[in-house]
This record gives C-alpha cells, sequence and structure tokens, in this order.
C-alpha cells in the first residue's frame, strides 16, 4: 500500500477524507431574499421569451437557451458570488458561444469530440480570461448540441441569443438586485 511521505495514512483513505467536506452548509435566507430573487429571475426570464416571441417569433433567430436558467441562479440568487458579476456574466457566455461553436465547426463528424472539448476549452478559456461563469459551460454545449436551429446561427449565435440575452439579464439584474437597501449588484466590473 503506497503512503503519503508526510503521514502514515494510506492514499486511498487521505483521498475519500477529502470528500468529508469541512463546513456546514450555509444558513437560510430571508423570506424577502427568496422573493427577490424571484422576482429577478421571472422579469429576467421574461424579458428575454418576451423579445423572442414579440420581436423575433417569425425569424429563425432564438432568444432563450437553457443556460440562462442557470445564468438566473447566479445573477438574481446568488448575486455575491464571484460567477454572478457582469464581467462573469457577458464575458463567460460569449467567450464560451464562440469557442462551442468553432468546436461544433471543427468536430462535426465526431459530436461526442467536439462536445467534450467545447466544455473542457471554454472552461480553460473563462477561467484564463477571469470570466469563469459556470453557464456557459452549458452555453458551449448548446452550440454543439442544440440543434440546426442553433448550429446554422453559426457565430451568430454569440451575438444572438447568448450576449444580447445576457445583456438584457444584467440589465434586469441592476434593476431588481438594487431596488431593496438589502442588496446590491453587482460587486465588481472588471
Amino acid at each position: 500500500m503506497q503512503y503519503h511521505e508526510s503521514q502514515d495514512e494510506p492514499v486511498v483513505s487521505g483521498y475519500f477524507r477529502k470528500m468529508k467536506g469541512v463546513t456546514k452548509s450555509p444558513p437560510m435566507v430571508s423570506p424577502a431574499e427568496i422573493v427577490w430573487s424571484w422576482i429577478g429571475a421571472f422579469l429576467g426570464i421574461a424579458a428575454v421569451a418576451g423579445i423572442h416571441y414579440h420581436l423575433l417569433g417569425e425569424t429563425a433567430l432564438i432568444m432563450v437557451i437553457g443556460s440562462f436558467g442557470a445564468s438566473a441562479v447566479l445573477i438574481y440568487g446568488s448575486l455575491k458570488s464571484p460567477f454572478a458579476q457582469p464581467r462573469n456574466l457577458i464575458g463567460g457566455h460569449v467567450i464560451s458561444a464562440v469557442i462551442g461553436v468553432a468546436c461544433y465547426q471543427i468536430f462535426t463528424p465526431f459530436m461526442l469530440l467536439a462536445a467534450a472539448v467545447a466544455v473542457a476549452t471554454a472552461i480553460a478559456a473563462m477561467h484564463a480570461t477571469k470570466t469563469l461563469h459556470p453557464p456557459g459551460g452549458a452555453t458551449a454545449l448548446i452550440a454543439v448540441i442544440g440543434g440546426d436551429q442553433i448550429t446554422q446561427l453559426g457565430y451568430l449565435y454569440a451575438v444572438i441569443p447568448v450576449g444580447s440575452g445576457a445583456l438584457i439579464m444584467l440589465l434586469i439584474a441592476l434593476i431588481v438586485n438594487n431596488i431593496p437597501r438589502t442588496r446590491s449588484y453587482p460587486k465588481f466590473w472588471v
């Protein structure tokens, strides 16, 4: 059995011991926080969907993608998180969209490879640019597996729906998250 150099503990049990966790879960948020998170998420997604159905409904363009649901959780429900800040929201989505489209175009015959490379590369690029936004991984994946309506957009996907949709959600976050005295958004811009 292999042992750590500095300990007499086996490597395997030390590995699993790290999964125990070191803190308790955070306390519950207040009912007011829940309500404001709900209002923000409702208005943000409704605004993006409304633009889709009222302005783009007759076109092949779309505005609503699944990763916006995860972004709503961050920017309306966890607004102090570094992942929820404007730089991360916009940059993470747009960078990931461009990478996802490139991977789809390069690896089209090999969709499994395209999907894996898109998500992994998006994460690396977001780290390198300080724009890590977890829903960006889904944005890259959607560019690969989103079907004809998405893949036919090509790099326009990074602008509509991704960039413009994220920008609309950001505008709603700036308004809603600063209404109550107990909330303020953002923590940083750059």
